[in-house]
């Protein structure tokens, strides 16, 4: 991923979504669950960008950036607008360009996952992964985080190298849920929809791509029933294919470019649902 930084006012005005608007009214996104955590609900309109000069003037409740590059000045300056903040981490993946690469011996290291540097990890090592991403998830923590989007979570689905069965995922992807909620942020299931039914109760909301465009988005129902949140992206759809099927679900939908800089166009600020 490229490397972001914080962006002054002045350079927020020419990325707001294609209508003109900041953003619109949205359910409250301050509610917690019993053990004090955020939970996020279900409509709460956000921003995902990943790339590129952070943009910190779109006037939404919820921002999802990478936990990396990104400091405790950034995160309170989104808190200071009013927005809850996602830490983007990769937890089933190998980055070289991370600062912490080196800690990863060769033998969790598998395959290349489609993106330049990055590597499918052998999540059955949970004794070498579970201190690396302890420390990662802590880190976000310290920075002021209120949530962790856990990247790269259905490797047994993919050619990653190694022999992963679902039962190794399920416990993998658990396990990075306890890690969070020990250090009282929230988490999410980011893709993975073959397993939402079990892993639905472990994590606070989900995060998709591209549910619209393979026919999916009945899958992640659970959460949304469950009051919890599904956060959602499509890039090769127009918001106009799917922003009223998202409405009437109730996903938080957005049109983006893969890339995730700031541009955006949200199912929020695109009419009323039609059912």
């Amino acid at each position: 991923m490229v490397s972001l930084l914080l962006s002054g006012c002045t350079s927020g005005a020419s990325r707001q979504a294609p209508d003109g608007r900041s953003g619109a009214a949205a359910p409250t996104s301050t509610a917690s669950s019993p053990a004090g955590r955020w939970q996020p609900r279900p409509g709460l309109d956000w921003q995902w960008q990943l790339s590129g000069r952070l943009d910190a003037t779109v006037d939404v409740p919820v921002y999802d950036i990478d936990g990396f590059d990104h400091g405790a000045a950034a995160v309170a300056g989104l808190h200071d607008r009013g927005s809850k903040v996602i830490c983007y981490l990769s937890t089933g993946a190998h980055e070289d360009f991370r600062p912490d690469a080196d800690a990863f011996p060769a033998s969790v290291l598998g395959k290349g996952n489609g993106w330049e540097g990055e590597r499918w990890l052998d999540v059955r090592r949970t004794d070498v992964l579970e201190p690396l991403m302890e420390n990662r998830i802590a880190m976000c923590a310290e920075k002021g985080f209120d949530a962790v989007e856990p990247d790269n979570m259905d490797g047994y689905r993919n050619d990653t190298g190694f022999p992963l069965t679902a039962a190794d995922q399920l416990a993998y992807n658990r396990l990075i849920a306890r890690v969070a909620h020990r250090h009282g942020l929230a988490v999410g299931l980011k893709n993975d929809l073959d397993q939402i039914p079990a892993l639905e109760p472990d994590f606070d909301f989900a995060v998709n791509e591209q549910c619209a465009q393979y026919e999916e988005c009945d899958e992640l129902v659970p959460f949304v029933e469950a009051d919890k949140a599904v956060f959602h992206v499509e890039y090769e759809l127009p918001a106009a294919a799917f922003c009223a099927r998202s409405r009437a679900l109730r996903l938080s939908s957005l049109e983006k470019k893969y890339e995730l800089g700031a541009w955006r166009k949200s199912c929020a600020t695109t009419g009323p649902a039609r059912t």
